[in-house]
């Protein structure tokens, strides 16, 4: 099985890429694409476009334009979004969070082995997909619903490096279902899976941009900013209190200048003697606008708290803040879709890249699979506690009922209550039973 039908079956590749390839046509040569990259160290990211200053206006151009397919404003968005510390911080929270959690390889155990095999400091795995680049390319997909990497060979190596790309220069083009880059040496179109592409979704397949995050965090983010900076206008004017100098009526026009000027003068600790008729003191302003901006942030942060974590632990605080345990600050069925979707853009567009590299290609089938054990461990604590008490309660029943020559029926409990079960050989005195069935025979027969 050639390596693009194995990767087309996994993860269904006539949903990004036309069935013609006419595309290609126009698309830039691959000796053009490393031509350009030796000029630029390697690199076919464009300089990205910094913008520090966004309003509503913005943020309804970007809808528009995402829904075209352009996905650069909303990118742009999504990177200035992550500069707020709040946001920054529940996001890393979830995203880095998730990548830390205990991870399982399962398959092929010669394959298992190698992946798990240390090359220097780390595993096979992790050189391969470094936690940082693993943990960009959920926090793209959280905030812009997909998110763009690339298999980059290394020298010396029989694995790549996934490397995330800035997905401001992602486009898709309805006419032709097709997703591209728009690298420094042209539009690449993008096939998930092919060997160099890695097209990380977490959102519908179809229009994954509408599914981010960026439209709530988006709103929240401009109206914060936008009130931390009424609030910093306001402080600057009428934080600090206006001095008024009061002059005695017959005062002279020396004297009188002679006291503004001092009152100008004034400083730290500073002390005027006064004479009646002369007074001083500070005009503040009366007004509680501030109250209005510090409101507007506390929203803010709440409803970008709630978008990402989807509940309110990190703004109420309680043990899940206290403990600092992801489990308990972010709602579970989130850490399992933000897992799952992980997973499958590894174990479809990264992993089998490796075992064709390594192996070859009529080795895929035997490709290993990833995944991050998202289970709270108070569940893995009641499981087992709840085990224990099963294999009590049957032996205590069985005890209590072999004076009536009955014994309780353990397979139907631990079908009842979801009990795994594995056959192993058993032995009754000194005949020998293959299976659980065979015993029970053997036992009967006994009695």
């Amino acid at each position: 099985m050639k390596l693009r039908e194995f990767i087309a079956a996994l993860l269904g590749i006539s949903a990004y890429a036309p069935p013609q390839d006419a595309a290609l046509l126009v698309a830039p040569s691959e000796t053009h694409v490393r031509r350009i990259r030796r000029m630029l160290g390697g690199q076919i990211v464009p300089l990205p476009v910094t913008q520090t200053r966004w309003y509503f206006s913005d943020l309804e151009s970007a809808q528009h334009k995402a829904d075209k397919g352009d996905l650069s404003s909303a990118a742009r968005l999504c990177r200035a979004i992550r500069r707020d510390g709040i946001i920054a911080g529940v996001l890393s929270t979830r995203a880095n969070g998730i990548v830390a959690l205990p991870k399982r390889i399962t398959g092929d155990d010669e394959m298992v082995r190698a992946l798990e095999g240390r090359d220097g400091t780390r595993s096979i795995f992790d050189a391969m997909c470094p936690a940082s680049e693993l943990v960009a390319l959920a926090i793209d997909g959280l905030l812009l619903g997909v998110s763009i990497g690339e298999l980059v060979p290394v020298e010396g190596r029989d694995y790549p490096v996934l490397v995330r790309l800035e997905p401001e220069f992602l486009r898709y083009r309805w006419n032709e279902n097709r997703w591209y880059y728009l690298s420094t040496a042209g539009a690449l179109p993008i096939t998930p899976g092919d060997g160099r592409w890695v097209l990380h979704v977490d959102g519908p397949r179809i229009a994954p941009w509408q599914a981010g995050l960026w439209h709530a965090l988006g709103k929240a983010f401009i109206a914060k900013s936008h009130a931390e900076m009424h609030a910093a206008n306001w402080e600057a004017k009428l934080a600090n209190p206006a001095r008024v100098a009061i002059a005695p009526q017959g005062a002279s026009e020396i004297q009188k200048q002679s006291w503004f000027q001092k009152v100008m003068a004034w400083g730290v600790n500073t002390v005027f003697g006064l004479t009646p008729g002369y007074d001083v003191k500070l005009l503040e302003s009366n007004g509680r606008g501030w109250e209005s901006f510090q409101k507007t942030i506390e929203r803010s942060d709440r409803e970008a708290i709630i978008a990402v974590t989807g509940s309110t632990v990190l703004v109420d605080g309680g043990t899940g803040f206290a403990n600092a345990d992801v489990h308990k600050s972010i709602r579970a069925d989130l850490i399992e879709s933000t897992a799952r979707a992980l997973e499958h853009t590894i174990n479809t567009q990264v992993i089998p890249q490796w075992v064709a590299q390594r192996w070859g290609e009529e080795e895929l089938d035997r490709a290993p699979a990833i995944a991050w054990d998202t289970t709270p461990p108070k569940d893995q604590k009641d499981d087992a506690d709840a085990l224990e008490a099963f294999g009590k309660a049957i032996a205590s029943a069985n005890e209590s009922l072999a004076s009536y020559g009955r014994r309780v029926d353990a397979r139907e409990l631990a079908s009842r209550y979801g009990v795994p079960l594995e056959l192993v050989p058993v032995t009754i005195g000194d005949a020998p039973a293959n299976d659980v069935d065979r015993a029970d025979d053997i036992a009967e027969a006994a009695q």
